[in-house]
């Protein structure tokens, strides 16, 4: 399951793992003009940790998800 919300400066995203067993913390994604974030609450030090994406990066990772292994360089779109 998922949610969408659209906030004044963002877009923000969060997955909620639904199963029997072996749940992991919800993840939020927020989306901005310039980055994007990944935050999960770590249950054993209950802190949320924090990645931060360049919107390349993020395309990177988008290409990446269809390729077999390897190294890749996406062309730069015209």
């Amino acid at each position: 399951m998922f949610t969408i919300e659209h906030d004044f400066d963002a877009t923000v995203i969060t997955l909620v793992d639904e199963g029997a067993v072996h749940l992991q913390e919800d993840i939020t994604i927020n989306a901005f003009e310039d980055c994007i974030t990944v935050e999960q609450l770590d249950p054993r030090s209950e802190t949320v940790q924090k990645v931060t994406l360049s919107l390349n990066q993020l395309r990177d990772l988008s290409a990446a998800l269809d390729l077999p292994e390897g190294v890749y360089r996406r062309q730069p779109t015209s």
